[in-house]
């Protein structure tokens, strides 16, 4: 197996991009871009720790939950309930750079964001996301330095948007039967509807 090393080496095995792909990077959000955000409800975050160890996260709301700010360079993410790691948050105060990829339900196209990311937990900002009565305890700022399209084609191989592709949910146990299994404790006797009960309860 050959370790490739360096970008001369790389680039002997892959062509330059196309003009249209190596020119495409954007440093604010105009009318597409914005339109994208608005249209996505779901989203990756991808950080990286002190330690050096990436990390990439998921986040997901009603389409707008993003939103963009009015200098048209950065976005404000909510941080709602989830499991308490904050693994995403603590790699941001300690390395600020990240990367994000926005999702639109039927579209193949996906939409990069990669930028410098701050946390924030000014009241007047938080209520800006409330949802049901519930306030996100903190807002993720990123400030862009490169937003892009990114084509259609890992989407396509993947058929992610295709209804046959889709596979009931019991054909893996529940989340907290998985994991009961690789730290070596009892499998808590749940059912998937029991779990996504309990899923509702706490979304926000």
């Amino acid at each position: 197996m050959a370790k490739i090393e360096t970008v001369d080496r790389l680039r002997e095995i892959y062509r330059q991009p196309k003009e249209l792909a190596a020119k495409k990077v954007m440093t604010e959000f105009e009318e597409h871009s914005r339109r994208f955000i608005e249209l996505s409800p779901f989203l990756v975050i991808s950080t990286t720790g002190s330690d050096g160890i990436g990390d990439v996260s998921p986040r997901g709301d009603a389409p707008g939950f993003v939103k963009v700010m009015d200098d048209n360079r950065t976005i404000a993410i909510p941080d709602r309930r989830g499991n308490n790691r904050i693994d995403t948050l603590k790699n941001i105060v300690t390395n600020p750079s990240v990367g994000t990829i926005f999702f639109i339900p039927g579209v193949a196209e996906v939409m990069r964001v990669n930028g410098n990311a701050s946390i924030h937990d000014d009241p007047d900002l938080c209520a800006e996301f409330e949802v049901k009565g519930n306030q996100p305890a903190t807002v993720i700022l990123v400030e862009a330095r490169e937003i892009f399209l990114h084509c259609a084609k890992a989407i396509m191989r993947s058929g992610l948007w295709k209804q046959e592709v889709q596979v009931e949910r019991t054909v893996m146990p529940t989340i907290a039967q998985m994991i009961s299994d690789q730290i070596g404790r009892d499998r808590p006797m749940q059912t998937h509807r029991e779990v996504e009960e309990a899923y509702q309860k706490e979304l926000y």
